[in-house]
């Protein structure tokens, strides 16, 4: 596994100011650290963590927060610091982990959670630990998910063109993706021309019409500004949760004793919500401000959002085909949709009568 890892040598200076880990009782500082900035929801995630961990451990455990990209720059790079223990704790979308771990674009998969409701009773029960126990075989039990919170809500997509009601009025359009097979293969199967293009240069090619649309959260969308580069039309069709993988050194944390880790995944866990809630807040501005910029917002129907997964469904077989671990993944991810819409549907019949 660790030859598809980059090298992390300007990381490296870090490692003699650890404070090593010990069981009895001995001071620990972890060093964790987010590609963002101090507006992302990872932020906010961080400082809630920050907080518990520091208060509930007394000050034995410490959390040195490090924004941007002044330990390391790409997933790649900071997994690599995970791994060798250089960083501690560190966040990735799907996309910046799939390079190590490609099981984790199933998050990417279309149209499989349908709101948030499901989206967080899934991403707090089992399939993260099933998740968790892969990525500690791919990676010889160095790099632990601790869980997945959300970053951006969900991603919808957005043009410069026209109102999309249905597939068909994709039909061409060039919408930008990362530098990933699965999202290419969402773009063609609803009919769009997928185009690979880096974020910083996003807003240029929206101006200069090199790509017509994007897969995008709506706080990403005003946050960068896309509505003055032409972006004007968003169909809600919440096709993807953006979720955040949370990676922890796995030495580092079975190294404390069984209250410190009790304290860290506490933390986890408040971390976790801070992170499903942050992203509703902020989009409920953006939305007004997209709107009062001239933006169109379209809601499918439930016949048009069906319309839309029947059209994605290929990306599953293309995911079973192609992705290592991807049968075992997607299999416990259906399932746990499944017992989730199962407990949902009780609720709900107990509460709406």
């Amino acid at each position: 596994m660790m030859k598809y890892l980059a090298t992390a040598g300007m990381i490296a200076a870090y490692t003699m100011a650890a404070v090593p880990v010990y069981a009895d009782g001995h001071a620990v500082t972890l060093r964790a650290t987010a590609n963002s900035n101090e507006n992302d929801e990872d932020y906010d995630g961080l400082i809630v963590f920050k907080n518990y961990v520091e208060s509930a451990s007394n000050g034995a455990i410490a959390v040195e927060i490090f924004m941007g990209t002044q330990i390391c720059a790409t997933g790649a790079e900071c997994l690599e610091g995970v791994s060798e223990g250089s960083i501690d704790i560190y966040v990735s979308t799907s996309g910046g982990a799939a390079g190590i771990f490609p099981y984790v674009q199933v998050l990417d998969l279309p149209y499989l959670m349908s709101d948030d409701r499901v989206a967080e009773s899934v991403l707090q029960g089992d399939f993260v630990r099933t998740m968790r126990d892969m990525a500690l075989e791919t990676s010889e039990d160095t790099i632990r998910l601790m869980t997945i919170g959300n970053t951006g809500g969900w991603r919808n997509f957005a043009n410069t063109v026209r109102p999309v009601q249905t597939p068909a009025d994709m039909e061409g359009l060039k919408i930008r993706t990362v530098v990933a097979d699965l999202p290419q293969e969402l773009v063609r199967a609803l009919g769009a021309s997928p185009t690979p293009i880096p974020w910083p240069e996003l807003f240029t090619s929206f101006q200069t019409g090199v790509v017509e649309g994007s897969k995008n959260g709506i706080t990403d969308i005003m946050g960068m500004k896309f509505p003055d580069a032409g972006l004007q039309y968003v169909t809600l069709d919440g096709h993807a949760y953006m979720g955040a993988l949370w990676w922890m050194n796995n030495e580092r944390f079975t190294g404390m004793d069984e209250a410190q880790r009790r304290v860290i995944v506490d933390g986890f866990y408040a971390l976790q919500q801070a992170t499903f809630a942050s992203p509703k807040r902020n989009s409920i501005q953006a939305y007004a401000d997209f709107v009062a910029g001239g933006g169109n917002l379209y809601v499918p129907t439930p016949e048009e959002k069906a319309m839309f997964a029947e059209a994605a469904e290929p990306v599953q077989a293309w995911f079973r085909g192609n992705v290592d671990g991807a049968d075992q993944i997607l299999d416990a991810l259906i399932a746990a949709v499944d017992e989730v819409e199962a407990d949902l549907a009780a609720s709900y019949d107990a509460d709406l009568n």
